[in-house]
């Protein structure tokens, strides 16, 4: 089965931008080994006027399930202690979202 692919958005605080640039200069390694062992690949953030895209490849069975485990992990929970402040959510999130899931509408190999 091929990865499953997802895209989000968020947008970032601008008085938070350079924090926010140093932490994912230097992601702590325990946070990386956790997406990793949620089945997490290939995941990519970009910034473009305020705005942050998320991008990975899921490979696991359980996507619920993986990211629960992610959320339920404290270094990953510390860890976005620091990186949350910094972003706010977009005003078409629905109620209790942050990264605002985006609908693909376009693939190609």
């Amino acid at each position: 089965m091929p990865p499953r692919r997802v895209g989000s958005v968020i947008r970032l605080r601008p008085e938070h931008e350079a924090t926010y640039r140093e932490l994912h200069a230097a992601v702590w390694p325990d946070v990386l080994e956790q997406i990793a062992r949620s089945n997490i690949r290939n995941y990519t953030i970009f910034l473009r006027d305020g705005l942050l895209f998320a991008y990975f490849e899921y490979t696991g069975t359980d996507y619920r399930a993986d990211l629960a485990a992610m959320a339920a992990d404290p270094r990953t929970r510390a860890w976005w202690e620091l990186t949350d402040p910094c972003q706010q959510a977009v005003p078409s999130a629905a109620e209790g979202e942050w990264w605002a899931p985006l609908e693909e509408v376009f693939h190609t190999d």
